[in-house]
């Protein structure tokens, strides 16, 4: 028994010994840094994980990166994106799954392609009869220098989304959609059975979707007679009523709102409520 503990001790003293060089080795950097993103989609994620070349004052595209190839969409091993549900890429469905994103850039226009052979190193051993979704989009014109190539998400909703790839003086816009509606919808139905009701996600998102806004409505009522004193049900409800074309009860609501933000000392639901207020009040 004694030696056994002893060679437990003598085997975990090791790993830390190991552990230990390993962190005191010398490290260089990588020219092109590394970053994953991962992006909330409808009701699953977006995750992508590219290396980031720098500009240095070469020509990128026309230049160290020729028109019509195939391009990895960064640098080092290809780009990957991966989709914990079915999406729609510029309008093309895309099972769920990891993809390597390759691009073929041109003057007018760039061949954006989804392969399914994830793991690559650059674009290589690319093969085309490997696509999944090959779709066009138009480059557009930067008026500032991106020096270092970026991919990052914009103008997300809880339906859609973009993704930009974004380097030197040009960028691309890859439109992405999703359709969880129905499923968001029996979520939101079933949550509402049980004891803790999610009545400011369900409002913001019926508001959002342009959905049966008088159920807002309802909910809007009984969230307040849970918390009275909160001026953030007053912002949905002042918010809703002027969607519905209620002026007059969007100021009501809307006052109402200012007036318990003020009492709480909650500046942001002061001005939000008062932003609704001036629309109300400019569209009188």
């Amino acid at each position: 028994m004694k030696k056994r503990i002893i060679n437990v001790m003598v085997a975990i003293l090791c790993v830390c010994a190991l552990n230990s060089y390993a962190q005191q080795q010398p490290r260089i950097p990588e020219a092109s840094s590394t970053q994953t993103i991962i992006q909330d989609f409808g009701l699953g994620k977006i995750s992508l994980t590219y290396s980031r070349p720098n500009v240095k004052g070469r020509k990128i595209f026309g230049g160290i990166q020729p028109y019509g190839e195939v391009w990895r969409t960064g640098a080092n091993a290809a780009t990957t994106i991966t989709f914990s549900e079915e999406v729609l890429v510029a309008g093309n469905k895309v099972a769920a799954g990891t993809y390597s994103l390759f691009t073929i850039p041109g003057a007018t226009e760039w061949t954006v392609i989804l392969n399914k052979t994830a793991k690559q190193w650059g674009a290589y051993t690319y093969k085309q009869e490997d696509d999944v979704v090959r779709f066009k989009v138009a480059p557009i014109k930067l008026q500032e220098k991106r020096e270092t190539f970026t991919i990052a998400f914009a103008n997300v909703t809880t339906k859609t989304a973009e993704l930009y790839l974004l380097w030197d003086y040009t960028a691309v816009a890859i439109k992405l959609a999703t359709n969880d509606d129905a499923q968001i919808t029996a979520n939101i139905d079933e949550l509402m059975k049980g004891p803790k009701k999610p009545y400011f996600n369900a409002i913001q998102y019926y508001y959002e979707n342009d959905k049966d806004l008088n159920k807002a409505l309802v909910w809007v009522a009984e969230a307040e007679k849970a918390e009275p004193k909160g001026p953030w049900f007053k912002l949905w409800k002042a918010r809703i009523l002027l969607k519905q074309g209620n002026k007059k009860g969007a100021i009501a609501a809307a006052n109402e709102g200012i007036k318990l933000a003020k009492a709480s000392n909650d500046d942001e639901y002061v001005r939000l409520n008062q932003n609704v207020l001036d629309q109300a009040t400019e569209e009188k």
